[in-house]
């Protein structure tokens, strides 16, 4: 009877351990649950609804769960063929993807409202303190405090609108600096 009851512990014991790593080393199910909504919602505005209203598609995004919006751009420049890397804890940056040979920080927010300065202005700090380039991609309005920001950093270019939708829906789509990138740190 010992035996039998030490045979069931060793048993039970290394089921539990298996469970563990099981859980340890596998992406969370909320994780791929956005990344799967972001997956669908790229081929659907890649295909079938690539021609609705711009406005519809505004207020598809806006719908979204922030965390799969973030998804879903960085996706989009994925199907572009563009290397894309995701950053695992927040920083400041939710990503960089590689255009043209240059990395690009990525900074995703799916506003409902007025894109918050405070956010433009602390993108632009981590690009300056990094010296590369950024996007800051939104799905709001670009307010006046915001755009007077991004006057004084040359280095961060705002995508929302006709830009964001081309992006999604796989039209043309490449960021116009309005100064060059020596300028980075001035």
């Amino acid at each position: 009877m010992t035996d039998m009851m030490l045979i069931l512990a060793a048993i039970l014991v290394a089921a539990v351990l298996l469970i563990q790593l099981a859980l340890r080393f596998r992406t969370p199910v909320t994780h791929r649950w956005r990344r799967r909504q972001a997956c669908v919602m790229c081929d659907q505005l890649q295909g079938r609804d690539r021609g609705q209203p711009r406005s519809l598609i505004y207020a598809r995004l806006r719908a979204m769960d922030p965390l799969a919006f973030e998804e879903l751009v960085i996706e989009a420049f994925a199907r572009r063929g563009h290397r894309v890397v995701r950053s695992k804890c927040y920083s400041g940056v939710d990503g960089e993807v590689v255009m043209s040979g240059e990395r690009l920080l990525l900074q995703m927010k799916r506003y409902h409202s007025a894109v918050r300065p405070e956010h433009v202005h602390a993108f632009a700090n981590v690009c300056a303190a990094r010296k590369v380039r950024g996007l800051f991609i939104h799905a709001g309005r670009t307010g006046n405090t915001s755009r007077v920001i991004l006057s004084e950093t040359p280095h961060i270019v705002i995508v929302s609108g006709e830009w964001l939708v081309d992006l999604l829906t796989g039209a043309p789509f490449a960021p116009r600096w309005e100064r060059p990138m020596r300028r980075i740190g001035a």
